[in-house]
This record gives structure tokens, C-alpha cells and sequence, in this order.
């Protein structure tokens, strides 16, 4: 599946709901889902890490469609052509070494 299409499977899914919510609700979501990652990351196990990051990216996703924001299109326009910084495919930025 790709960006595009596990957007649209997550709106199909929840939609309803996640408007109802409201972004500011929904950001509170995706920040707790953060919160649980953090702590996969420094003591969970690979399953727990894998079930996280699928949950913080499946939040931000529900985040971006409450907000009308095409993740596929954002991604595209600001990565497309490499680093936002230097617009080089592998970074020569100094400034986040």
C-alpha cells in the first residue's frame, strides 16, 4: 500500500469519527500514540516498536485528512527534490549533524 492509498484506506475507515473529533482532539491522539512509541523504542519489543510506528503514522495520517492536507502531494513538494536544506539527494547539511 502506498501513501496515497493508506490515506484514503484511513479516511474510508474512520472518517466519520475523526471529523466529528476534530483536529485538536485527534492531535491529542497522535501525540499519546507518540508517547507510546517513545516508550517501545527505549524498552519494547520488535513486535511492540512495529505496533507503534503503525499507530503513529496511522494518527498522522487521521490527523492530515481532518486538516484536508494530502500527505502524498506535502511529501512530494517538500522532499521531491531531495533535502528541504541543501536540495541534495543525501543531505550536506551541517546545521542537524
Amino acid at each position: 500500500m502506498d501513501i496515497r492509498e493508506f490515506q484514503q484506506f484511513i479516511d474510508t475507515m474512520y472518517s466519520t469519527k475523526d471529523r466529528r473529533r476534530g483536529s485538536a482532539a485527534t492531535f491529542l491522539w497522535l501525540v499519546e500514540e507518540i508517547g507510546e512509541l517513545a516508550s517501545a523504542v527505549s524498552k519494547g519489543t520488535p513486535q511492540e516498536k512495529e505496533e507503534e510506528f503503525a499507530d503513529v503514522l496511522a494518527w498522522l495520517f487521521t490527523l492530515a485528512n481532518v486538516e484536508g492536507v494530502d500527505l502524498n502531494r506535502a511529501i512530494e513538494q517538500k522532499y521531491g527534490s531531495g533535502c528541504p536544506g541543501c536540495r541534495q539527494k543525501v543531505c550536506v547539511c551541517h546545521e542537524k549533524d
